[in-house]
């Protein structure tokens, strides 16, 4: 409605028009927060299509606004004050009615109810959130104790890093599964918490959360040689929690080399074999035995597309001998561990590039194409750290036979 002055006011009391000064209503200010807070609410339904929902896997303010706006449905108050400026049908669900006190809508009682503290009430300025169950999980985090038997658990620390630094093991991003459901933890496996190895000793018997989910004690050995009986659930949060909180693949886990993967392998690359077709004297007189082994992210009919113009591939065209499609591991380990292993077979070559300038290629190897074979059953049941290649003898050999 416009806003008139004093000389309008005149100039319509000559034409005859009475103007009544409306007042507008003045709002409580418990009035003006529930309007201002219902309005939050409409704001997040726009932005994502749905009203707010409860749930653990939610954003800690959607679940906040889902509080909110269960409590202006359940008072006749509050829904006759937001009725009108309800476009998207929220209230719609408003079934049973009770008197609470103004306390109940404010953001800090309602943080409160979800189990969260926070360093302000304002939700436009809510810093440093923390749940009840993430202070509980850092709590016993934090409680630990001297492992006794640490010397026992040593080996199983020494061996995984081994393997990682191998590329037998891969670490991944401690994370949710498919559906939001949450990431499991089962004995004997490895994870990487706050910068420690942590090793799952023992899972103890199921018990009821009084959430209702399902939980249990937890034997955790640390890398550090102390360990803690936490919760399972306790360990899941703090994993989520730091951003650095990594899962440790098992040596087996998956199909490492397969036409295909299964659930929850993520495709890593290929390892190409191949045969040159260069006329060299040297590559001639042994080009039955005389392969490249590579590792390629991509398709490796793109990495040897220009072969003949690069002396990685003795300047010349190559044929695909093998193809071993690769999960879950580290490209560029796995390609060194294949290279030590056969480093005594390397072929001792030099070449001169289009420039005429000397080079001197390190990814060919004097090796039967069945030992390539034997060296890649050896990778998938985790056993290759234990050989090497013997020229003399042509085989995978015990390292200090």
């Amino acid at each position: 409605m416009a806003k008139f002055t004093s000389e309008d006011d005149a100039l319509l009391a000559e034409l005859g028009v009475e103007v009544e000064a409306k007042k507008a209503a003045k709002r409580t200010p418990r009035e003006e927060r529930i309007i201002a807070g219902f309005e939050e609410i409409q704001r997040f339904v726009e932005e994502h299509g749905h009203a707010p929902q409860h749930g653990e896997d939610k954003d800690i303010f959607e679940r906040l606004y889902a509080v909110r706006l269960d409590r202006i449905r359940e008072q006749e108050e509050c829904c006759a004050l937001v009725t009108e400026l309800d476009h998207q049908g929220l209230l719609q669900d408003a079934a049973s009615r009770s008197e609470i006190t103004s306390d109940d809508l404010d953001d800090a009682a309602l943080l409160a109810e979800l189990g969260v503290e926070a360093e302000t009430s304002d939700i436009t300025t809510l810093k440093h959130v923390r749940s009840t169950a993430e202070k509980q999980a850092a709590e016993e985090i934090a409680n630990r104790e001297k492992c006794e038997d640490f010397a026992k658990f040593k080996p199983l620390f020494d061996q995984v890093q081994a393997e990682l630094k191998n590329g037998l093991r891969t670490t991944r991003p401690f994370v949710r599964d498919a559906g939001f459901t949450k990431a499991e933890i089962k004995v004997g496996e490895f994870f990487i918490l706050n910068g420690q190895t942590t090793y799952v000793a023992q899972v103890g018997e199921t018990i009821k959360a009084p959430n209702g989910e399902t939980d249990a004690r937890l034997r955790a050995i640390f890398s550090n040689g102390t360990e803690s009986n936490l919760l399972l659930r306790s360990l899941q949060r703090a994993l989520y929690k730091d951003e650095a909180g990594r899962r440790i693949s098992e040596p087996t886990a998956g199909p490492l080399f397969a036409d295909q993967s299964v659930d929850g392998d993520e495709a890593s690359g290929t390892i190409y074999v191949l045969r040159s077709k260069a006329d060299h004297s040297v590559v001639a007189q042994n080009r039955e035995v005389l392969h490249k082994i590579g590792v390629t992210s991509g398709p490796v009919e793109k990495r040897i597309a220009n072969a003949s113009n690069d002396p990685t591939f003795l300047l010349a065209d190559v044929e695909i001998v093998a193809t071993y499609e690769l999960y879950n591991i580290n490209r560029n380990k796995l390609e060194n561990l294949i290279h030590r292993i056969f480093s005594s077979a390397r072929l001792d070559i030099e070449i001169k590039d289009r420039f005429g300038k000397p080079v001197t290629p390190r990814e060919w190897f004097l090796v039967p194409l069945f030992i390539i074979n034997e060296a890649v059953e050896k990778i998938k049941d985790g056993s290759i750290s234990h050989y090497v290649y013997d020229p003399e003898k042509a085989a995978l050999v015990k390292r200090g036979d």
